[in-house]
C-alpha cells in the first residue's frame, strides 16, 4: 500500500536506513531521528508544494493492523505545463526480491497519469546508476523502456546511468 509519509515514521527509517545497500544508492542521508524526522518534513513539504510527492511503501502485517515500511517511492520534478516527470524509488532489505517495488511503481505510475492529465504529463523517467541493476529490472518490469545511456554527472551520479521511460497510454 502507498501513503503519504507521515512524522511517526522516522523511527522505523531510522533502522531501514542503516541497510547498506540503500546507503549505496540513495542520496539522502538518515543517520538518526532527527534526520529522519527532517526527512519526511522534506517530503510533507513536497505535497504542500506541488512538485513532490514522496509515499511510503508499506506491508500490512499478518497478525493485525499494525504496518510494516517497505521502502519510498517518489513523483518528483513536477512542473506545470511540463509534458515528463521523474520516479524513483528503494526498498527496504527485507522487502527486496518480493516484486515490492515494481508493485509500487506501477502504482505510483498509474496515479501519476491519472492525477496529472491536465497538466499535459505524458512521460515519466526514471534515472539509475549503470551498476545499480535491481534497479534496472524494477524499471523494466514496470514497463519503463531504457532509452539512453547517461554520462556520469558528479555528485549525483559519479558513473553513468540509465535512463528508462515511461509514457502515459492514450
Amino acid at each position: 500500500m502507498l501513503r503519504p509519509w507521515s512524522p511517526a515514521d522516522a523511527v522505523d527509517l531510522v533502522e531501514l536506513c542503516g541497510d547498506d545497500a540503500l546507503r549505496r544508492w540513495t542520496s539522502s542521508a538518515v543517520d538518526d531521528e532527527a534526520s529522519a524526522a527532517r526527512w519526511v518534513q522534506e517530503q510533507q513539504r513536497g505535497w504542500e508544494t506541488g512538485d513532490r510527492f514522496g509515499f511510503a511503501i508499506v506491508e500490512s502485517q499478518a497478525t493485525g493492523h499494525e504496518e510494516q515500511l517497505a521502502g519510498h517511492v517518489v513523483l518528483k520534478k513536477i512542473t506545470p505545463g511540463t509534458s515528463s516527470a521523474e520516479v524513483g524509488y528503494w526498498t527496504a532489505a527485507h522487502a527486496r526480491g518480493r516484486r515490492v517495488a515494481p508493485r509500487a511503481l506501477q502504482a505510483l505510475t498509474d496515479w501519476a497519469f491519472t492525477a496529472f492529465p491536465g497538466d499535459g504529463l505524458t512521460r515519466l523517467e526514471l534515472l539509475h546508476q549503470l551498476d545499480n541493476t535491481a534497479s534496472c529490472r524494477g524499471a523494466q518490469k514496470s514497463r519503463y523502456e531504457l532509452t539512453t545511456l547517461l554520462p556520469a554527472a558528479p555528485p549525483a551520479y559519479p558513473l553513468a546511468g540509465h535512463l528508462h521511460v515511461r509514457r502515459r497510454e492514450l
